[in-house]
């Protein structure tokens, strides 16, 4: 499925692979793919993420700066960091994403403002 304008700048597609059926199952993952020059917007994790590149090189931001992540690599993002990830501006790229959900799952995620040409552009 298509991701919501809201959340994401481009255009970004969204595959459940795990998905929490009840109270006791917390995992979620999905494969998120991303067109060249797509990101999300700023957001956080109530229990932090997992990232797993595998296409392409995503970019990482956190308010301090904006990593490179390469396919096969890995980032960790922690509970409450802003961040936001996308592809860079030429290629596309798809990651795993992997978080647990918080106690209500409404609060897993907190969604904020999107990201700027320039943070998205800064080294």
């Amino acid at each position: 499925m298509k991701n919501p304008p809201e959340q994401f700048t481009g255009d970004v597609w969204l595959d459940p692979i795990v998905v929490p059926q009840d109270a006791d199952q917390r995992m979620v993952v999905a494969l998120v793919r991303f067109a060249p020059g797509a990101r999300t917007a700023w957001h956080s994790h109530a229990r932090g993420q997992s990232l797993h590149v595998t296409s392409g090189v995503a970019l990482v931001g956190t308010r301090d700066g904006v990593v490179e992540v390469p396919a096969g690599g890995t980032v960790y993002c922690p509970p409450g960091e802003e961040h936001w990830h996308g592809a860079t501006p030429d290629d596309f790229m798809e990651h795993l994403a992997m978080l647990e959900n918080a106690d209500d799952p409404a609060s897993t995620t907190t969604w904020l403002e999107h990201v700027t040409d320039d943070e998205y552009a800064r080294p």
